[in-house]
């Protein structure tokens, strides 16, 4: 029986999983749930059963593989990756996957307090300033290196390409002076599996953020 994951009906924590599920050839169900009901959202499509699905610390995303079931994003991208030998080869090189996954989610968390902050307008200007300085060290991290962790690919090049990307389509021209980086991006969607998938129906290039966020949401 294939996989499942379960999301929102954005892109969000589900992309890099759904985009790593891809490379990796994985055939998966991609449940998502959508909120109704503007201006507040109900959420009783996961409310109603996340205490029925056995899952420990019920949570979006949630993945189930057999008989495990797993919640919290990185969690499931560090399953998958074990699963194909994306976690790095030597002991360095895994120190380093896992030192940038949480990278990842810090610089994921700088983006969600903004989008979803109902002062949004007000809070844009001053995230753009103090850009450079957020961007800057993951630049200085790839350097010249094809992938974030060396000459291969690691999971944390998944949830790194989907922040990127939704940094440029927020703030257009943000990654002008950091060309290692749209080299990157651009590395990433030539990747035959990931070029297929994103000429495929079932790839989602928006929402990339929930309804009620302030950007990103339709």
């Amino acid at each position: 029986m294939a996989p499942t994951l379960c999301y929102w009906n954005s892109r969000g924590l589900g992309q890099p999983i759904r985009l790593l599920l891809e490379f990796t050839g994985t055939e998966f169900e991609d449940r998502k749930l959508t909120m109704e009901g503007a201006p507040t959202y109900d959420k009783s499509c996961w409310t109603d059963i996340k205490d029925k699905l056995g899952l420990d610390f019920p949570n979006l995303p949630y993945f189930l593989d057999g008989n495990i079931k797993i919640t919290q994003s990185n969690a499931i991208l560090r399953h998958i990756a074990r699963k194909n030998g994306l976690c790095g080869e030597s002991v360095e090189e895994k120190a380093r996957v896992d030192m940038m996954a949480d990278c990842a989610m810090d610089l994921r968390n700088t983006i969600v307090r903004l989008v979803y902050n109902p002062d949004y307008d007000n809070l844009l200007p001053p995230y753009i300033e103090r850009l450079p300085s957020i961007l800057e060290p993951f630049s200085k991290f790839l350097a010249a290196n094809p992938w974030f962790v060396g000459q291969k690919v690691t999971f944390v090049d998944f949830p790194m390409y989907e922040l990127l990307d939704q940094l440029r389509n927020m703030i257009p021209g943000c990654l002008k002076n950091y060309p290692n980086l749209i080299k990157f991006l651009d590395r990433f969607e030539k990747l035959p599996k990931i070029a297929a998938y994103m000429k495929s129906s079932r790839y989602m290039a928006a929402p990339i953020n929930n309804k009620h966020a302030k950007f990103g949401g339709k």
